[in-house]
C-alpha cells in the first residue's frame, strides 16, 4: 500500500508542477499580447503630406479615432469632444496625441483632412494616403468601414461610410488600452485619459 501511495502522490505532484508551468506560461503569453502594438504596422502619410508609420503611436499615450471628412454628425461631433479632451487633460500638449485615420481615402486626400480638421483643433493629425493602403491599416486596427450608397438604385453615385465610431486609446507601448465610446460622458471620457496618461508617467 505504501508503494501506491507513493505513486499516488507522485503522480500528484507531477500534475501540480505541469499545471503549474501551463499556468505560467500563459500568464506571460497574454502580457505579451496585452503589451504588443495594436493593429498593423503601415506606411501612409498625415495631413502636411510627410511620411507616417505605426510608430509614430509609441513615444506618448495616443487618441486614435477613424472617420470621414463627409460625414454629417458622428464625425464631427467627435472631433470637436477629442479637441475638447485634449485641452482639458493635457493643456501643454507635451503628454497625449491625437491622430485621426480617414475611412475614406478616395476624397479625404491629406490636403482636404488638413484644412477638415484645423477648422476645430490644431492638437489633432490627420492621416490618409493611397486608398488600399489606408483601408489596409484601417483593416488591420480591426475597424469597420463600409460604403453605403446615398441612393440605393445608384450604387455607383454618391456614398457615405458606415464605421467604427469610438476612439481608440492606445499606451505609450502603442498596445491597445481601452476605448472611448460614441457619446459617452464627458467626465467619463476625460477620466479615461487622465488615467491613460497617469499609467504612462
Amino acid at each position: 500500500m505504501s508503494a501506491v501511495r507513493t505513486m499516488l502522490w507522485g503522480a500528484i505532484f507531477a500534475l501540480g508542477v505541469i499545471l503549474g508551468l501551463f499556468g505560467y506560461t500563459w500568464l506571460v503569453s497574454d502580457r505579451t499580447v496585452s503589451e504588443a502594438p495594436f493593429g498593423v504596422p503601415f506606411t501612409l502619410v498625415n495631413h502636411n503630406g510627410e511620411p507616417i508609420t505605426e510608430k509614430a503611436f509609441q513615444g506618448k499615450p495616443t487618441a486614435l479615432f477613424f472617420g470621414f471628412t463627409h460625414c454629417p454628425d458622428v464625425c464631427p461631433t467627435t472631433l470637436f469632444e477629442m479637441d475638447g479632451w485634449l485641452k482639458e487633460v493635457d493643456p501643454e500638449g507635451t503628454k497625449l496625441q491625437a491622430y485621426w485615420v480617414s475611412v475614406d481615402p478616395e476624397r479625404d486626400t491629406p490636403a482636404i483632412m488638413k484644412q477638415y480638421i484645423a477648422n476645430v483643433s490644431s492638437r489633432i493629425i490627420g492621416i490618409s494616403g493611397d486608398p488600399a493602403k489606408v483601408m489596409e491599416m484601417v483593416k488591420g486596427f480591426r475597424v469597420f468601414a463600409k460604403k453605403v450608397p446615398v441612393d440605393e438604385s445608384k450604387p455607383d453615385g454618391d456614398y457615405t461610410m458606415d464605421h467604427t465610431a469610438s476612439v481608440f486609446l492606445l499606451d505609450d507601448r502603442g498596445a491597445f488600452a481601452g476605448t472611448i465610446s460614441y457619446n459617452e460622458d464627458r467626465a467619463v471620457a476625460v477620466k479615461k485619459l487622465q488615467n491613460l496618461i497617469t499609467r504612462n508617467q
